[in-house]
């Protein structure tokens, strides 16, 4: 299956650079509207979008706005609201689809667009084919009998903020619980904070002044050194990290260290297994081998994708599971919501939390995690590596050190001009040096 735009996680690059322009977006959204025309039996076709809080959003707004209304779609505006809010909300106003634009964790400097069906996961792979088929197609505007309109929804956040405070049960609060929240200048800056203090926690707040420019900057779960400050120099019980789009989060413990995506899964099966029981969990190659132990001596099932969401959600509807996720922070809690869900994962460690009546520090050394270094190695185009000798070789002789106390990994990351080296054991000294003879060849046959 060849495809020209879309990749694992929608069409993702740098703003200004062919095909994140506001032409491109045009095409897209007329090409996307006549798709979705072709499915409505006649019916008008309505489709939400929203944003995150980068500059270059309010462009694509409105160049998608027109190419759907040229199509014949009604169009709902939401403004900056997180990821997983637009899949929630995709479902509840009954649309064809819903449209993010963002790039997530990225910088700034980059945005991209992503498309969840009416059921609120991301468009089927042939849905997404015959959008790309139309875009180079001369775009052609409906007659002003047959355009769409669109309109502004004022109460998209509060809609979302009662959603993530019902994921919790009846009586369930955190009263008398310090958070320290990361916002990441991102889309969460208005809901996230609404939703912690609404259940009663006392919060303090950073990262929660975009300004266009500096959402993901030193700040939210990919910068974690300020959350990590704050949380003890406030002595907060948790700090919190979402990332630019709110799909990820990872945590800060009272003792001021990162609780990252394993280990929070780790947290979420733990608890379900001692309230009822929890089927199996999905992870990814990324995935640390601590976690699958873990789980291991709970008798819970474990099993691996390749890393993204997309693939996550596949083996969780194969094995009619809910609980899968990425040690990234980016976590499925399936009967909750269909995609990634910064604040509700987050409260569904709060709830483990408050259930177990111990610390965060306390809940995750359940898990032993082993040694994981990754290395991201840039590339100046994309570079297949797969079957060049000299990185095969190093791998091979990596790999011998390990001695099947460890695991290697080499793989293109699905959003990003970028080779993420990875290597994984029991001694960190091994680890790190391994992971750095890999990336140094990697590098030269690069380059």
């Amino acid at each position: 299956m060849n495809r020209k735009y879309f990749g694992t996680d929608g069409i993702r690059g740098r703003v200004g650079e062919h095909p994140i322009t506001a032409d491109f977006m045009l095409k897209l959204g007329w090409a996307a509207g006549k798709v979705l025309t072709k499915y409505a039996d006649g019916k008008k076709n309505r489709v939400i979008i929203g944003k995150d809080t980068r500059v270059s959003g309010y462009m694509f707004e409105s160049a998608l706005e027109a190419g759907l209304i040229a199509a014949g779609i009604d169009v709902d505006l939401l403004g900056p609201m997180p990821t997983p809010a637009i899949a929630y909300l995709t479902r509840t106003f009954r649309a064809a689809a819903g449209i993010v634009i963002s790039a997530s964790h990225n910088p700034v400097e980059d945005n991209g667009i992503k498309f969840f069906a009416a059921d609120g996961y991301k468009l089927p792979d042939e849905v997404e084919l015959e959008i790309e088929a139309l875009i180079d197609q001369p775009l052609v505007t409906n007659s002003s009998d047959n355009l769409g309109k669109a309109r502004r929804i004022n109460d998209a956040s509060g809609r979302y903020v009662e959603f993530c405070k019902g994921t919790l049960p009846l009586g369930c609060n955190l009263s008398g619980v310090k958070v320290a929240l990361d916002c990441a200048h991102g889309a969460t800056y208005n809901t996230a904070p609404r939703v912690l203090k609404e259940l009663g926690a006392s919060v303090v707040t950073l990262g929660n002044a975009p300004d266009g420019f500096n959402i993901n900057h030193e700040c939210g779960s990919t910068h974690m050194q300020a959350l990590q400050d704050v949380v003890k120099q406030e002595q907060a019980d948790v700090g919190i990290a979402l990332d630019g789009d709110g799909d990820r989060v990872l945590f800060v413990d009272n003792m001021g260290e990162i609780v990252d995506g394993d280990e929070l899964l780790y947290i979420i099966a733990q608890h379900r297994y001692n309230h009822g029981g929890c089927d199996g969990v999905v992870g990814t190659q990324m995935s640390n081998l601590g976690l699958e132990l873990a789980l291991k001596k709970m008798n819970i099932p474990f099993v691996r994708t390749k890393v993204g969401d997309r693939y996550v959600v596949e083996a969780l509807k194969a094995n009619n599971w809910v609980l899968g996720g990425e040690s990234s922070g980016h976590i499925l809690c399936g009967e909750l919501n269909t995609t990634g869900d910064g604040i509700v994962s987050a409260l569904q460690v709060m709830r483990a939390l408050s259930d177990s009546g111990q610390s965060l520090s306390e809940l995750k050394t359940g898990m032993t995690k082993f040694p994981q270094t990754m290395i991201n190695v840039k590339l100046p185009k994309k570079v297949d590596i797969g079957n060049n000798t000299q990185v095969n070789q190093v791998v091979v002789a990596a790999e011998k050190q390990l001695d099947g106390r460890g695991r290697v990994l080499l793989r293109p990351s699905g959003t990003e001009p970028v080779i993420r080296v990875m290597v994984e054991g029991e001694d960190s000294i091994l680890v790190n040096t391994l992971v750095n003879q890999i990336a140094d060849v990697v590098k030269q046959q690069i380059n």
